[in-house]
């Protein structure tokens, strides 16, 4: 059985005129680093609430089908059962962080899990020097900025070493040298062995680390493949999605045209092709 598996699921939150999610048939693979985009409202955020258990044990609503995680059902278990296994970075930080520093917010959810206190420890100082989190060492999460939030959020989550790492946007509140750091950090994770769940925008930055793109739409997934195959659909223009300018520029040369060995995803790529296409 897959890590996760979403078996004809629908949600609708309780008083919503529409479902949030509609029958989604979903399977991700021990390993694989999967990027999840599509417009405002489509259903991204409950389709990672999904995955640990806060879609239906938190969120109330009318569920239909099965989620599987780790061969769990999530109807069956509890949120906090899932820690260990799924770790879920909220898009707005502030609702995660629950202690009065971050060194305590690092720690707060291995000691909930029983982890020996060294280990503790070594964890949390681990991740302070990941994340470039010293100079907030004893700061109260809401004397940050949003930005030095989403750091914290994300180490309070990999401090748990979760088997899953599903992030909801986590670069929604940074600037774009911190955004780059953050998902570098995400990348480093998912070649260790980590399976990576991502919602981005910024597809120009994360598309050519994915293993795979999920494209959603009114609650639906419209389009699952390799981020080449899917950033080159039509759909993703018709639904507004920033495709990487490289990719656009391929689309332009095919229509005139011009075929290059494979689609890029990076202006690197680009130029390379173009030179093995031209012999320039």
């Amino acid at each position: 059985m897959a890590l996760v598996e979403f078996s004809d699921f629908s949600y609708k939150y309780l008083g919503a005129d529409s479902l949030a999610l509609k029958r989604i048939n979903l399977k991700i693979e021990e390993g694989e680093y999967i990027l999840v985009t599509g417009p405002s409202g489509c259903g991204k955020t409950t389709l990672c609430r999904a995955i640990n258990g806060l879609v239906p044990h938190f969120h109330r609503g009318y569920i239909g089908g099965h989620v599987y995680v780790d061969e769990k059902d999530t109807r069956d278990y509890e949120v906090a059962q899932f820690a260990p296994i799924a770790g879920l970075v909220f898009q707005n930080p502030e609702n995660q962080l629950v202690t009065l520093n971050v060194e305590k917010e690092i720690a707060f959810g291995p000691e909930n899990l029983g982890v020996e206190p060294a280990e503790i420890r070594r964890r949390v100082e681990e991740l302070i020097d990941l994340l470039k989190l010293e100079e907030l060492r004893n700061k109260h999460p809401h004397e940050m900025s949003g930005g030095e939030q989403q750091r914290v959020a994300m180490a309070s989550i990999l401090s748990m070493k979760p088997r899953i790492l599903v992030a909801d946007e986590p670069t929604s509140n940074l600037d774009p040298k911190s955004a780059e750091m953050i998902l570098k950090i995400i990348t480093e994770l998912n070649k260790q062995g980590m399976t990576v769940i991502l919602v981005e925008h910024r597809l120009d930055l994360v598309a050519k680390d994915a293993s795979r793109l999920i494209l959603m739409n009114k609650a639906e997934v419209v389009a699952d493949g390799s981020p080449r195959e899917v950033l080159s659909m039509d759909i993703c223009q018709q639904l507004g999605i920033g495709i990487p300018k490289a990719t656009q520029i391929y689309k332009r040369l095919y229509a005139k045209k011009l075929k290059l060995n494979k689609i890029p995803l990076s202006g690197g790529e680009l130029a390379e092709l173009i030179q093995e296409a031209t012999g320039t």
